[in-house]
């Protein structure tokens, strides 16, 4: 008799083929509407599991509101549900939020009586915020990239580099289609995917945030064998196995590490650069690059083109980078 493990590492390999199968056919844009279907079911089922109100209490830290408390409810009220009872400045610069001092998104719904801390990118110390911001350009970018293809070519959006924000440039690293292998893109493409960012950011999306066990995560990206080892390695990576999804729009991805709330908080954000990098095991690998200051930052236009011809250039990643879990994660609430 086979082993339980081994056994059920057939099962998984078997279903990622069978499904990678299935989905192949189905155009980008369907797929798209098929992983934020089943988005849209796991959240609905979460949502379950809070049928009756249950209150919690919430004391607000930091300048201004230490020692403020909110009466919230369980399951359902979140750290953007909070602001709403403060001022509008709260609602729209608050980026992130700290939950007994771990990072957690502003949708992301309480579940506890807890302490919270709401960041912005005016913090004296705005580490935590900037390199969400950092990841959430990341991001977006990979957004802009999924659709910007015509639904011939197939997109493969491999796992997003986790670059500090002195590195220059936030990264996306992705696959196409291998017809697109000698595609050279101009700076009129770099034009046109800052376009798609800036008509997104424009629309204020939230970036919904969805915490998900490893079997719901490996049936959302059924389509991508790539995505399916990532979902795996973030999966043994985490305490409660679970993976860190995010939506916006119609847009689903994976992340390592807490995003900020909406596309609304990016400013200024320009596409400068997508560079081949060499072979991998998908084929062609290939680096988008960008650079963004959050909303109420903004650079004068000569530094803006001295930063701008730093993120031109190739950001540089370690092998090592793209299975080391990022230094800040989410917290994450249990699953039931």
């Amino acid at each position: 008799m086979m082993p339980v493990a081994a056994r059920t590492v057939c099962q998984m390999l078997q279903r990622r083929l069978a499904s990678s199968a299935a989905a192949a056919c189905l155009p980008p844009a369907e797929l798209r509407s098929h992983r934020s279907a089943l988005f849209s079911k796991e959240l609905a089922r979460q949502r379950s599991l809070y049928p009756r109100t249950e209150k919690i209490d919430v004391m607000l830290q930091g300048p201004g509101l230490q020692g403020t408390l909110l009466v919230m409810n369980r399951g359902l009220s979140t750290p953007y549900s909070c602001t709403r009872h403060l001022t509008e400045w709260h609602v729209k610069s608050s980026a992130l939020a700290l939950v007994d001092g771990q990072p957690w998104h502003m949708h992301r719904p309480l579940t506890h009586s807890c302490d919270l801390t709401l960041l912005t990118f005016k913090d004296d110390d705005p580490q935590i915020a900037n390199q969400a911001y950092w990841r959430s350009c990341a991001a977006l970018l990979g957004h802009v990239l999924d659709a910007a293809f015509k639904d011939e070519f197939s997109v493969e959006l491999l796992k997003l580099p986790e670059v500090p924000v002195t590195a220059g440039a936030f990264c996306c690293d992705l696959v196409l289609d291998s017809r697109l292998d000698s595609w050279i893109p101009t700076e009129e493409n770099m034009r046109s995917l800052t376009r798609d960012a800036l008509q997104l950011i424009h629309k204020d999306l939230p970036w919904e945030p969805l915490e998900v066990s490893a079997t719901v995560a490996l049936e959302i990206f059924s389509h991508s064998r790539c995505k399916q080892e990532e979902v795996e390695e973030r999966a043994a990576q985490s305490q409660n196995g679970t993976v860190s999804l995010y939506r916006c729009g119609d847009h689903v991805t994976v992340s390592g590490g807490p995003l900020v709330a909406r596309t609304g908080l990016c400013s200024q954000y320009e596409v400068t650069s997508v560079h081949t990098v060499g072979e991998c095991e998908w084929g062609v690998l290939r680096r988008a690059q960008g650079l963004s200051l959050p909303l109420n930052l903004t650079a004068h236009h000569k530094v803006w083109k001295m930063l701008r011809k730093r993120a031109e250039r190739l950001v540089e990643i370690p092998s090592s980078s793209t299975v080391t879990p990022p230094l800040i994660t989410e917290a994450t609430p249990p699953q039931q």
